[in-house]
């Protein structure tokens, strides 16, 4: 089961990597021609339309990434009830206004060291997959219920000899409960399966519990489901406790009038297309931008040019020299030199099984005009 995972894994991280330097030049394009045309122009309804597809799309591919371990993470130290807390709304949205929800959060629980947004990743996936258990098995409002739970829970040596893919210490245990058609004995193996579905035709990808599994994974946590048919199901995330407080550094807003500069960037980019958008989205805003198709001839730009570079804003994965290495050599040059990278999916030169190095400016493909801007800008002043 693990090595089928695994390749699984490889193969879908290998396409998802490419469709996310198409969806970068798709939506990238999709807002440049947003920002150009008037909402009463005729074609401005069909470019929004291109673009909703691209957003679409760059979820299904962030689900690919999840499930095979490839998706790059930022972690901080989190409290589980605040995330929790602040999508009190969306879930009430996603839910509808027929199904009760109950949600029970143990106070002075500890923090977690994790990517907010793969948390949220997770419950909101939960949450669907609970919403659709209920209405298959029920249209009486007053029968629905969801229950949301936050716990913390000291897993010891008789819990780990039951539970293999667990491990000993304290946890934060977090669940999604549900009183919908449970799930039968035969199909409760096969669950955290990708593109595994029960549902019928065009209603599900069979992605969202493969998600949640390669999330939980990645992070060194345990997931387990307890189910019984015509009674419902709860799924337990147990996620390593973390000692350190809360991160509280705040990334304040730029006002798009402040994006705009006119300093020197050398973008490398083996893709021309992605090469071309970001290159046409730099130079709107103002800078001095010089493309480079590899690492080595963004080198000879530098050496032979005498070139004094402002920013350096590489692709990770290239062909001859990768990012990490191409920065390494520029700084040799100039020491001070900023460098933002760009990837599509978790490769091994700037990130430690997903997770990103610290002190490393990142960018993840699929990126928009404005991400760009901001990033860019955020380095620069930064300085």
């Amino acid at each position: 089961q693990t090595q089928k995972m695994e390749s699984i894994g490889t193969l879908a991280g290998g396409i998802a990597h490419d469709f996310n330097n198409l969806l970068t030049v798709i939506n990238g394009f999709s807002d440049y021609l947003l920002m150009k045309l008037k909402k009463n122009d005729p074609y401005f309804k069909e470019v929004s339309a291109i673009r909703s597809a691209g957003e679409k799309a760059t979820n299904l591919t962030r689900q690919i990434l999840a499930f095979s371990r490839k998706q790059i993470f930022q972690p901080k130290i989190i409290s589980i009830n605040k995330i929790v807390s602040d999508l009190d709304k969306m879930i009430h949205r996603l839910i509808g206004e027929d199904i009760n929800i109950e949600i029970n959060l143990f106070p002075d629980i500890p923090n977690i060291k994790a990517d907010p947004g793969q948390i949220e990743q997770i419950l909101i996936n939960l949450i669907v997959n609970a919403r659709d258990a209920i209405n298959q098995k029920t249209d009486i409002a007053s029968e629905k219920k969801v229950t949301i739970e936050t716990d913390s829970v000291y897993l010891d040596d008789t819990y780990i000899e039951k539970h293999v893919d667990s491990s000993i210490g304290l946890h934060t245990c977090f669940s999604v409960k549900d009183n919908g058609i449970g799930i039968p004995n035969e199909t409760k193996q096969k669950i955290f399966d990708p593109f595994f579905t029960t549902k019928d035709k065009g209603k599900g990808t069979g992605l969202g519990l493969s998600t949640v599994y390669g999330i939980v994974k990645q992070n060194n946590g345990s997931i387990y489901v307890y189910s019984e048919p015509g009674i419902g199901s709860v799924f337990k995330i147990y996620w390593p406790a973390s000692k350190n407080k809360l991160t509280t550094k705040i990334s304040e807003e730029i006002n798009e009038s402040e994006l705009r500069g006119d300093e020197t960037i050398l973008l490398v980019e083996d893709d021309k297309e992605v090469r071309n958008f970001a290159s046409a989205a730099l130079k709107d805003f103002g800078y001095l931008v010089y493309p480079a198709e590899n690492g080595q001839k963004a080198l000879n730009l530098v050496k032979n040019k005498n070139m004094k570079v402002d920013l350096v804003f590489t692709d990770m994965v290239m062909p001859g020299m990768n990012g990490k290495e191409l920065s390494e050599r520029l700084k040799e040059i100039s020491p001070n030199i900023c460098v933002l990278f760009a990837s599509g999916y978790a490769d091994d030169y700037i990130v430690t099984s997903g997770e990103l190095e610290k002190n490393i400016e990142f960018l993840h493909k699929p990126y928009s005009i404005n991400m760009l801007a901001k990033k860019v800008r955020e380095i620069l002043d930064g300085r």
